[in-house]
């Protein structure tokens, strides 16, 4: 077992410092960005890099997201730097923007699950700028969750997940965004988005004009270019269920059922409604503040011991509500109150 450090960010980021030179050396650095908490590790080390997957019990056909801190460090990581990559990285970095291009020789095979292509991206949080600069090294860093599990949004989750499974945990306070970024495809024909995340469709179209959105593998047996699109993420010990706002109606009847077969029930809902629920979260009445609160509160359903889980989703449309349904339908296994077939629901 490892044993774990515990560094607090607070005015100084140069507490970071002693974390970089450990990462750079081949150790695991779980880190906070605008998103979620990432755990890290140098790109350029095979056996840190396969400790990620082991810490995580992360499938090895999993690519990693590649983290720099500056142009020049792009151009390591990266073939080259396309007209449209160049746009985008000019609109949004740093920032909740993860591009796909073809690597560079330079990064392993193993990083990238054998792709000719890598995915990267700078984040905005200034803990994680500090340390990928103090390091020297483009940082490969998925999410700093056991795989499977609600993400990372506070420094206690990685805690309670990554204890003894990595070198240091920098506590950066809570993510801003909540939600892990979005990942574009620029190696096709026309831009694929293939995980919505924290910059908008919308915001994307005003950059590049048309742009194809597909976050799913049409072939299970496919690796896939990005997290996220493959396996079952972010579900909580808990049943989860979602509910329309259409049907509300039949929340108390649900929680009545459950209660009958002995469940602790547990609602997270964005208005003052409890639905005689016995854990009632709410998760704000905008979908930025749903977003950022939804895995914090996932986790906390399980502290709380509840069993059954009913989640309403967001009546809005556009920015973060495709990205936040996204997250929320995988957590609950696609399961939607009197829906029978959510294939065919645009999300």
């Amino acid at each position: 077992m490892t044993m774990t450090k515990i560094i607090q960010v607070k005015d100084d980021l140069s507490v970071i410092d002693e974390a970089a030179a450990l990462l750079a050396q081949g150790g695991l650095v779980a880190f906070p960005t605008e998103t979620v908490y990432g755990l890290g590790a140098n790109v350029l080390d095979e056996e840190a890099v396969r400790r990620i997957f082991q810490a995580k019990g992360r499938p090895q056909d999993n690519p990693l997201i590649v983290h720099v801190c500056n142009r020049e460090m792009l151009c390591r990581v990266v073939k080259e730097i396309p007209q449209k990559a160049d746009a985008l990285i000019r609109a949004f970095w740093p920032g909740p923007l993860t591009i796909i291009l073809e690597k560079s020789n330079w990064i392993p095979v193993s990083v990238t699950a054998g792709l000719a292509t890598v995915a990267v991206r700078m984040p905005s949080h200034p803990a994680a700028l500090r340390l990928i600069e103090k390091s020297g090294v483009p940082i490969a860093a998925p999410s700093a969750n056991i795989s499977g599990t609600p993400s990372t949004t506070r420094a206690a989750h990685v805690i309670a997940d990554l204890t003894g499974k990595v070198d240091y945990i920098i506590d950066g306070g809570m993510c801003q965004v909540g939600l892990e970024s979005t990942v574009i495809d620029l190696t096709g024909e026309e831009p694929q988005i293939l995980r919505p995340g924290g910059v908008s469709f919308e915001e994307l179209q005003e950059v590049l004009g048309k742009v194809a959105y597909e976050p799913a593998l049409q072939d299970s047996r496919q690796v896939p270019k990005s997290p996220g699109m493959k396996y079952r993420h972010y579900a909580p010990k808990a049943e989860l269920m979602l509910v329309e706002p259409k049907q509300r109606e039949s929340i108390p009847t649900i929680f009545a059922e459950k209660k009958t077969l002995g469940k602790k029930t547990g609602l997270l809902c964005c208005s003052d409604e409890t639905y005689q629920a016995d854990v009632v979260i709410n998760c704000g009445s905008s979908a930025a503040i749903y977003a950022q609160r939804l895995f914090d509160s996932l986790r906390r359903m399980d502290e709380e011991g509840v069993d059954f889980i009913l989640a309403e989703l967001p009546e809005d449309e556009g920015g973060i509500v495709p990205a936040l349904k996204n997250r929320m339908l995988k957590a609950a296994g696609g399961r939607i109150v009197n829906c029978t077939d959510i294939q065919t629901k645009h999300i």
